[in-house]
This record gives structure tokens, C-alpha cells and sequence, in this order.
């Protein structure tokens, strides 16, 4: 059984796409430091599996990081680990730095050794659409320039220039993807959705910054980690592709849409009630991808509507309230990234 890497597979992505990878019969080594984010109820129904093993490890630690590479001999390394919220790094961009540049350099450094005798192994490295910055119009492609507006995003975009720089200099076999914004099973209540969600089960305010208008594109989980696997499949080493659904919404109408979901399933409290509070610093209107290429080249597209995808998500968390009692409250309820 063909052997792949998943680093940060306990958060919200990777574990979704560890789930797609064991119903494709491949054997999965999930690689996670272990962070607020990381959750083992994510992995709770595959953890049994003969073909799944974790090992809690910070991609920072090169020594460790390289004798599990020439233990395994992977076929492939999806790295998602990182640091991934806009408003965590607003208040402390350091550990961003560390996990999203130099935990990436580390892990460029050990896969450029295993490739000497490893050439056939792929590195997809997953990053975001905030790396273009704010598109007020039109949609970015994947040779625009990068404007990145936290540090967050700087970090990725850092992220993404190292890899390419080391697919120039070094000829290493990677590819790298940009990703809209994500919803579905297992993230994370700090991000909109989620925590939108926990408040309507919960009788609580519905929080959104400014006025409620910034504009994201959404996609399911499911679409991008089958993009994500198309990608490894088929796509071409040093190539950038940006996946999306081509579906923006801004976030108030994703609060009402979640609202009349959530009237179908319970009886809402009178507390769910929709409130703005003050935005965040630097806060993007718009994000919004071309993912054509993606298209044309590798045949994928994304398949669940907005409509169905956020059904489902409502029912799971619903379905698994135990999930909200495996986090600290604060980090479910706390407000970050207010510049004091």
C-alpha cells in the first residue's frame, strides 16, 4: 500500500483529506505538533485503521522530521501545517513566522535530502487565497502579484515564494495550491462558520465585523480535498492552482442563510440575533478566484452548492456536540484581533 504524509492532518483540512485518502486505499502518516487547533476527535473514525498512524511531531524538528521520511519513504507529503487565523496573528504574528515560513523551509530542507534518492515523490504544498490581498474586482489568477494584508496571509505568501524558489533553484518535485475559504466537518469555532453555528445551538449573539458586507468565496471541504487529490494525480510539478467554487457571499448573508438552516432543525433562542461589531485591522472587502486552469487542466470543479454544503455542516455539528467540549471556551468565545 502506497505510503503519503499529511502534515497538520488533526486540524480542519487535513483530516478531511485523511479521510479521502484511506477510502482511496492509500496508508497515511499524519504528522501534527499538537496545537489549540489540532483535535483527535477529528481522526476518531479512522484511527484504528491499519493503514492510518499519527505521529506528533513540529515540522521544525528536521532531525525527526527526516527519519520519518526515509523510514516511510512516502509517495507524496501534503503539507497543510500551519498557522491559519487572521485574528491569532493580529495579536501575535510570531509563532505565524514560525510555523508558516521557517516550519516550511525545514520541511523544503529534509524533502530536497529525500528526493536525492526519492525522485518520483511529490510535495503539494496547500496554501490560501488571502495571499493576493483584497479583489475588489474580477477574480485572481494565479500569476497575479501578491498583496497579502495580515500577517497571516504574509506568512503564506512567504511560504508559497519558498517553495517556488526551491522548485527553480533545486528542481524539487512540488506543486502548490490556493484555496477560498473553507467550511465543513471538523474546523475549528474560532473561524465564521463554525462559531456562527455554536452561538445559534447556544442562544448567543451572531457576531460580524463591520457591517456584516466583506465578501468571501466558499467552498466545502469535500470539493477541495478532491481537488486536493486531483492535484497529486495530475498536476504539473511547479505549478500554481487556485481552487475555488466561484460562489461569493458575504458574510451577512451567510449568517441568515445558517439562520433559516438552523429553524429547521431546532427552536431558536431569542438571543440569535444578528450583531456587528468593530472590524478587525486591514480587514479585506473581497476575495474571489479564477480557477479555470484547474478547470481546463485537471478536469475538477467544485460540486456542492453553498446551499447543500452548509446543511450538511449544520448537521454535523449538531449531530456532534461532543466535538465544542474537546476545546477551551475561551478559544470558542474569546474576541481576538482587536489592536489595542
Amino acid at each position: 500500500m502506497k505510503k503519503i504524509i499529511v502534515t497538520g492532518g488533526l486540524g480542519f483540512i487535513g483530516s478531511n483529506l485523511i479521510k479521502l485518502l484511506i477510502k482511496k486505499n492509500y496508508s497515511v502518516i499524519n504528522v501534527d505538533k499538537v496545537n489549540y487547533a489540532s483535535n483527535f476527535y477529528n481522526t476518531k473514525d479512522f484511527s484504528n485503521k491499519k493503514n492510518y498512524k499519527f505521529i506528533r511531531l513540529d515540522i521544525n524538528n528536521r532531525s525527526k522530521l527526516g527519519k520519518i521520511l526515509k523510514l516511510y519513504k512516502p509517495i507524496a507529503i501534503f503539507n497543510l501545517a500551519a498557522e491559519t487565523h487572521v485574528d491569532r496573528s493580529i495579536d501575535g504574528p510570531a509563532e505565524f513566522i514560525k510555523s508558516n515560513i521557517v516550519g516550511v523551509f525545514n520541511l523544503l530542507e529534509e524533502f530536497r535530502e529525500f528526493s536525492k534518492k526519492n525522485k518520483k515523490a511529490k510535495l503539494i504544498h496547500i496554501s490560501t487565497d488571502e495571499v493576493y490581498g483584497d479583489v475588489l474586482k474580477g477574480r485572481s489568477k494565479e500569476n497575479d502579484s501578491y498583496k497579502p494584508s495580515s500577517p497571516y496571509a504574509a506568512s503564506k505568501a512567504s511560504s508559497d515564494h519558498l517553495v517556488y524558489s526551491y522548485i527553480r533553484t533545486y528542481g524539487l518535485n512540488a506543486m502548490i495550491t490556493n484555496c477560498s475559504n473553507n467550511y465543513g466537518p471538523n474546523q475549528h469555532p474560532e473561524k465564521l462558520i463554525p462559531k456562527l453555528i455554536y452561538n445559534i445551538i447556544n442562544n448567543k449573539s451572531l457576531p460580524l465585523y463591520g457591517k456584516g458586507k466583506n465578501s468571501r468565496e466558499w467552498i466545502f471541504v469535500d470539493d477541495h480535498c478532491e481537488a486536493l487529490f486531483k492535484v497529486f494525480k495530475s498536476g504539473s510539478v511547479g505549478e500554481f492552482y487556485n481552487i475555488g467554487s466561484n460562489i461569493n457571499s458575504n458574510n451577512f448573508n451567510i449568517a441568515k442563510l445558517l439562520i433559516s438552516i438552523a429553524k429547521k432543525k431546532i427552536n431558536l433562542g431569542k438571543n440569535v440575533k444578528i450583531k456587528f461589531v468593530k472590524d478587525r485591522p486591514g480587514h479585506d472587502f473581497r476575495y474571489a478566484l479564477d480557477s479555470k486552469k484547474i478547470l481546463k487542466k485537471l478536469k475538477w470543479k467544485s460540486k456542492i452548492s453553498l446551499k447543500k454544503g452548509l446543511e450538511n455542516t449544520f448537521k454535523w455539528y449538531f449531530e456532534n456536540m461532543k466535538y465544542y467540549t474537546t476545546l477551551k471556551k475561551k478559544d470558542i468565545t474569546k474576541r481576538l484581533g482587536i489592536v489595542k
